[in-house]
């Protein structure tokens, strides 16, 4: 049985994370965690956290079972665009430069290998 963990409006743009999804994606849970926490990228932070959640989920859906008993695996994690902030930068001789904050939504699903 599956779990699932969501991150909504993360301030920081979809490339970066996807970068460090793509390194866990399929990879075990404990290593998996592991490599997020001594990465030295700042979004590994909340993608640590979020895998923690994910595990507390499935341990709560599979009630008696934990999570270290179990091979639990990233069976998927996909980044999406979120919001994106628009604002205005002084360029020189009176114009503007389009500057765009973006930022992202970050699902994790992990399940039993």
């Amino acid at each position: 049985m599956e779990a699932v963990a969501k991150l909504r409006n993360y301030p920081t743009s979809p490339r970066r994370m996807r970068l460090l999804a793509d390194e866990i994606r399929g990879v075990e849970v404990e290593k998996a965690l592991a490599l997020l926490e001594f990465h030295p990228q700042h979004s590994a932070t909340p993608l640590y956290k979020l895998l923690k959640s994910a595990i507390s989920n499935w341990e709560q859906k599979n009630e008696g079972q934990s999570a270290a008993d179990a091979s639990l695996i990233v069976k998927t994690i996909f980044v999406d665009g979120a919001r994106t902030l628009k604002r205005m930068l002084p360029a020189p001789q009176g114009r503007a430069y389009r500057l765009r904050k973006r930022s992202n939504h970050v699902t994790i699903i992990v399940d039993v290998k």
